[in-house]
């Protein structure tokens, strides 16, 4: 029971740091009608600047940092490349942000190298005891803050100018245009918090028990991806289940995987797509998504 408990709450920290990249990938969605698959590279690309400079400057300051050029990395993309290709096919802008993924990942890979850069978070490796069960400080951290987060960002959403106008664009941009709705500046701003979103997220993906940072937490975060689409790519709620959702199935997959060796070595890594392959299969909007209905 320990040990289920342990993963359980490890899964839901985990989950939590996936449901954060997956919000920002439903924010270009619903913006944009993008999907964007540079979100692990513009994740890995703030938290290095955070690991490069946080002995110089201290880590909150370069938390500030990272989160500054992963946001400002995030207009830059949307404002040369996005936007010129605003009226080109959804396919087309994803396998724009493919490219944008491997150009910013190739370069990241050759400034690290083989080394595993330490972020140098203030609480390093120490875990907290919630009775018998012991989890990473680092993960118990990302799970508050995730969840504070998250909560800000859904209430701002629903209460402010912005989630207005990215609700009414989301819902028929045309008409929302009509109305007055900048829809250049809803896009820019859901880039901005897509790109902070992320670093955040990657900070806390570097620390405990990940023994620091290195290319392969880029690959790590796309795990949001399989979150974002069977919560549904057009709901902020289907993120926030969807992260927990895969977090929660990935560690009890790699905690029980003696008892799922019939399965394969390594199946958590995998069980992600296992998990939105299975929800698919019987929502294929996903769980919160938004239904299709064509008339006949």
């Amino acid at each position: 029971m320990i040990t289920f408990l342990s993963l359980l709450l490890t899964g839901l920290s985990t989950g939590a740091i996936y449901a954060l990249v997956a919000l920002g990938i439903v924010l270009l969605f619903k913006a944009a009608e993008v999907v964007n698959f540079a979100h692990g590279s513009l994740l890995l690309l703030g938290a290095y600047v955070t690991a490069r400079t946080w002995e110089a400057v201290g880590f909150p300051t370069a938390v500030a940092l990272g989160v500054l050029v992963g946001a400002l990395a995030a207009v830059i993309v949307e404002r040369l490349l996005a936007n010129p290709m605003r009226d080109a096919a959804p396919v087309a802008l994803a396998i724009m942000t493919i490219g944008v993924d491997i150009v910013i990942a190739t370069e990241l890979n050759r400034r690290m190298g083989p080394d595993i850069v330490v972020v140098g978070h203030p609480w390093g490796g120490t875990a907290a005891r919630l009775g018998d069960v012991a989890v990473p400080a680092n993960r118990l951290i990302a799970l508050l803050v995730a969840g504070a987060l998250i909560v800000a960002f859904l209430v701002a959403f629903k209460l402010t100018d912005w989630g207005v106008a990215m609700r009414a664009a989301a819902e028929d941009r045309e008409t929302a245009a009509l109305l007055g709705v900048r829809l250049s500046r809803v896009t820019t701003l859901s880039w901005i918090l897509a790109g902070a979103l992320a670093v955040v997220a990657g900070i806390f993906l570097a620390g405990s028990p990940t023994p620091g940072l290195s290319p392969a937490v880029g690959v790590i975060a796309l795990r949001a991806l399989p979150a974002a689409i069977l919560g549904g790519l057009d709901s902020t709620t289907g993120a926030l289940v969807g992260g927990l959702v895969v977090g929660v199935a990935e560690s009890l997959a790699a905690g029980y995987q003696d008892q799922l060796s019939f399965l394969g070595r390594g199946f958590g890594d995998v069980v992600p797509y296992v998990v939105m392959i299975a929800v698919l299969l019987v929502r294929p909007a996903g769980l919160f998504g938004t239904r299709e209905v064509g008339r006949v």
